[in-house]
C-alpha cells in the first residue's frame, strides 16, 4: 500500500483532496471548485467522505458481515474515536480488483482526508459525521436488498434515495447555513427541499443506470410501478421489454423531474450574491434535467451511454447558468423550457 502519510503536511492534504476529486468523480472535479474558500474545501472533504462508505459498499469481493464490519469502523473514525491509518491499512488489502486504482488510492490515503475533516468546526464536524452515519448504515441495511427484484414501491424508493442522497443535502444545507447568516435565516424549508434536491439527482441516475446496475444484479425500479403496467421487473432482459416497461419508466422520470424542479426552488432561495454557491447547484441540476430528456426521448434504452448528455451541452448548460446565476426568472424559464416535454408528478404532500 503506497500511503502518503508519513510526509504529508496540512497544505499537502489539501493538495491530495484536490488532485483525487479529478480522479474520483469528474462531475464533482467540476462544481466543487465553483464554491468559495472554506466551503470548497469542506464540500470537496464531505464528498471524499462519502466516496469511501460508498466504496465499501460497492466492493464486489467483500462479504456482507466484513462491509458492516468496515462501515461501523469508518464511522468511528470520522468521529474521532478510531484511528484512520490502521484503518486504511487493514481494509486496503481486502479491496476487489473491480475498485479503480483511484479508489485504491483513496482508500490508502484515508488519514490525510480524515485530517481535514477534523480541522473544520463544530457544526461543519456535525454535518458531517451525521452524514456519514447515516449514509454508512443505511448502506448496510440495503445491502441485502440489492437483487434484481427492485424495492416494493415508491416509499422503499424513496427511503433508499434518501440514505444515498437525500442526506446529502441536509449535510450541504448545514454546511451553507454555517456559511452565510442569510441561508441559516431559512434553515427549516431549506432542509425539506434539501432532500428533494437528493433525491431528484440519484432517481436520474438510477434511471440511467438501469442496466448497469442490472448486469451486476441489483435494482432498485418501485415493483409497485411497473406491475401497474402489467411488467414484473424481476425478469427484466435489456431490449426485449413491453411497451409496460417504457410506460413505467416514464412515470418515474415525472417523479425524478419534479423532485429536480424542488432542487431549483432550493437554489433560488439562495441569495444572488452567491454566485458559487447558486452554481454549484445549477450545474448539477442543469445536467439533470438533460439527462431525465435524453430517457424520455429513448426508454428502450439499453446502455447508459445511449442516454448520457454530450460535452456540448454540458458547456452550454454551464454557460447559460452562469450568465443568468442571479436572474431568477430567467433560470426558471431556463428548467422550464428543458423539462418542458417532461411530465411532472405531484410529490408536494410528501414535503
Amino acid at each position: 500500500m503506497k500511503s502518503r502519510d508519513e510526509f504529508l503536511t496540512p497544505l499537502d492534504d489539501i493538495a491530495y483532496q484536490n488532485e483525487i476529486l479529478q480522479h474520483v468523480s469528474r462531475t464533482f472535479a467540476l462544481t466543487i471548485p465553483q464554491l468559495p474558500e472554506p466551503l470548497c474545501t469542506v464540500v470537496g472533504n464531505a464528498y471524499l467522505l462519502c466516496r469511501i462508505a460508498d466504496t465499501i459498499e460497492d466492493d464486489k469481493s467483500m462479504s456482507a458481515e466484513s462491509k458492516k464490519e468496515y462501515a461501523e469502523r469508518f464511522i468511528e473514525v470520522v468521529q474521532g474515536n478510531k484511528d484512520s491509518g490502521s484503518f486504511a491499512v487493514a481494509l486496503f488489502p481486502l479491496l476487489s480488483a473491480t475498485a479503480t486504482e483511484a479508489e485504491h488510492d483513496l482508500i490508502a490515503n484515508t488519514a490525510p482526508v480524515i485530517r481535514i475533516t477534523h480541522s473544520f468546526n463544530q457544526r461543519q464536524r456535525a454535518a458531517l459525521e451525521r452524514c456519514v452515519k447515516i449514509m454508512a448504515d443505511g448502506m448496510v441495511l440495503y445491502q441485502d436488498a440489492e437483487t434484481l427484484d427492485g424495492v416494493a414501491d415508491q416509499k422503499d424508493m424513496d427511503q433508499y434515495c434518501y440514505y444515498v442522497a437525500g442526506v446529502v443535502g441536509e449535510m450541504l444545507t448545514e454546511l451553507f447555513c454555517d456559511h452565510s447568516p442569510e441561508i441559516d435565516a431559512q434553515r427549516d424549508e431549506m432542509m425539506e427541499l434539501g432532500v428533494s434536491f437528493g433525491q431528484g439527482l440519484q432517481m436520474t441516475n438510477i434511471l440511467k443506470d438501469i442496466w448497469e446496475d442490472h448486469d451486476r444484479g441489483a435494482c432498485w425500479l418501485p415493483r409497485d410501478i411497473f406491475e401497474k403496467h402489467g411488467v414484473d421487473i424481476r425478469h427484466k432482459t435489456p431490449g426485449e421489454m413491453p411497451q409496460g416497461f417504457n410506460d413505467a419508466l416514464i412515470e418515474l422520470l415525472g417523479v425524478a423531474h419534479a423532485h429536480v424542479y424542488n432542487a431549483l426552488r432550493y437554489t433560488l432561495m439562495i441569495p444572488e450574491k452567491e454566485k458559487g454557491l447558486r452554481k454549484f447547484c445549477l450545474w448539477a441540476l442543469g445536467m439533470a434535467v438533460l439527462t431525465l430528456e435524453k430517457i424520455r426521448q429513448k426508454p428502450d434504452f439499453t446502455l447508459g451511454q445511449e442516454v448520457k448528455i454530450s460535452r456540448r451541452s454540458v458547456k452550454a448548460t454551464i454557460l447559460l447558468t452562469s450568465l443568468f446565476v442571479g436572474q431568477n426568472k430567467i433560470l426558471e424559464y431556463l428548467f422550464q423550457f428543458s423539462g418542458r416535454r417532461l411530465p411532472m408528478a405531484n410529490i408536494h404532500e410528501k414535503l
